[in-house]
């Protein structure tokens, strides 16, 4: 009986947000639609089929717009003066914030999948991706960084390479970060 309770706490955990959420939309809709639709019809003498609808689509824009401006970024921009008070969390977030904006990011840089030979003696190659073409900072002009993801874990290694040792891969970035980091198990989509 105790795992039935349990159960059935964890179902109203999950459907909750769902569930509240349609209701006050419904709810929204159904008291704009009313007053809207009546005070048209009074002063104008007439009836516009859908007005709840676009008054909601334009209450929801505005609450958004109201929460991003007022409520989220001034939270955010708080967050990131206290992160940069502080020179150890500074440095570990920084780090994390490029890590993550580099795969999901205006920036995208995990978008060049290349092969490289790690070994010249062999035909060992190993799959990852430019990160930076440009390494005069290094003085190593005929080198770029090549960023090698971990399989099985988020992390990977930054060697700098010798042009020569790269070969372009005309494949999918995402499909190749899936096949590394799933030690070459996930397979490559397949076109039909």
């Amino acid at each position: 009986m105790k795992k039935l309770v349990n159960y059935f706490l964890q179902g109203l955990l999950y459907i909750a947000p769902l569930g509240i959420t349609a209701y006050v939309i419904y709810a929204v809709f159904m008291f704009m639609d009313g007053i809207l639709q009546e005070l048209v019809f009074k002063y104008f003498d007439i009836k516009i089929p859908g007005l709840g609808f676009i008054t909601l689509i334009v209450f929801l824009i505005l609450i958004g717009f109201i929460g991003r401006t007022i409520i989220a970024d001034p939270l955010k921009t708080l967050f990131k003066n206290i992160i940069a008070r502080v020179p150890l969390l500074k440095f570990i977030y920084s780090a994390f914030n490029d890590l993550f904006s580099a795969f999901v990011g205006k920036e995208k840089k995990f978008s060049k999948p290349v092969l490289v030979k790690v070994n010249l003696n062999s035909d060992l190659e190993k799959l990852g991706f430019i990160t930076e073409e440009n390494l005069e900072l290094l003085g190593e002009l005929d080198k770029v960084a090549v960023y090698f993801p971990h399989s099985y874990n988020f992390s990977g290694e930054l060697f700098i390479v010798p042009k020569a040792n790269i070969r372009t891969i005309d494949i999918n970035s995402s499909d190749v970060m899936k096949f590394i980091v799933s030690a070459g198990l996930t397979g490559w989509e397949k076109d039909e």
